[in-house]
C-alpha cells in the first residue's frame, strides 16, 4: 500500500512544469514541456524505526511515442502524458498552482490500493523556499513543499505524516521526497536526469 500511494504521489509531481518565471512562479505544465526520450531515475528506500526495510528499489520513468502520441513509462504501464500534464480539479489539490515561496494550501487525498483498501489523507501545505539543493543526480533550483496531516486506511492504521518534497521546476518533477508516517520513514531521491540533446 505504502508504495502505491507514493507513486501515485509521484505521477501527481510528474506533470510540472518548467516555466519559472522572473518573479519565482511556476505554472502547472504544458504537453510542450516533455520531450521524447527524457528519463528520470530515482531510487527509494522505506525503513522503520526498529530498521525493518520495508520497500528499497528504482524507479524510472520515460517519455515515449505510443503511434504518435507522447506518453510516460511507469513500471510496466505507459500514461498518457496528456492525462498527467491535465489539471487537477480540487478543492483540495497536491499543488495549488502556481507554485511560488509562502504559499499555503490543504490537500485532501482519498484512494483505494490494488488489494482493494481504502485510505484517506489530509495535509496542510507550505512552500517553504525556492533555492539550489543537490541530490545525487546534480545541482537544481528546487522548492521545498512541506506537507503536514496524517494518514488513515480502513484497516484501522492511523498516524501522523509528514512529508518534504524538493522539486525542480526545470526538471519538471520532484528531485527529492522525505516522508515520515508513524514508525515509518521513507526517502526517494533521483539520481539520473537525461534528455535527448
Amino acid at each position: 500500500m505504502k508504495i502505491q500511494v507514493v507513486i501515485f504521489f509521484a505521477l501527481i509531481l510528474l506533470g510540472a512544469c518548467n516555466s519559472q518565471t522572473e518573479s519565482g512562479i511556476t505554472q502547472q505544465p504544458t504537453l510542450a514541456d516533455y520531450q521524447i526520450g527524457e528519463k528520470w531515475v530515482w531510487k527509494y528506500k522505506g525503513v522503520t524505526t526498529e530498521g525493518e526495510v520495508r520497500s528499497d528499489g528504482v524507479d524510472t520513468r520515460k517519455i515515449v511515442s505510443v503511434d504518435g502520441v507522447l506518453g510516460m513509462t511507469i513500471g510496466n504501464d505507459t500514461v498518457l502524458l496528456s492525462e498527467i500534464v491535465k489539471p487537477e480539479e480540487s478543492e483540495t489539490p497536491k499543488y495549488a498552482w502556481p507554485l511560488e515561496v509562502g504559499k499555503k494550501w490543504k490537500f485532501e487525498n482519498n484512494w483505494t490500493s490494488e488489494d482493494g483498501t481504502t485510505g484517506s489523507q489530509s495535509q496542510d501545505a507550505e512552500i517553504l523556499s525556492y533555492q539550489e539543493e543537490t541530490v545525487e543526480a546534480g545541482t537544481f533550483m528546487a522548492y521545498t513543499i512541506k506537507y503536514i496531516g496524517k494518514i488513515s486506511n480502513s484497516r484501522g492504521y492511523s498516524a501522523d505524516e509528514e512529508e518534504v518534497w524538493l522539486y525542480a521546476p526545470a526538471l519538471k518533477t520532484f528531485i527529492k521526497l522525505t516522508q515520515i508516517q508513524g514508525d515509518f520513514t521513507y526517502v526517494e531521491e533521483l539520481i539520473e536526469y537525461s534528455k535527448p540533446e
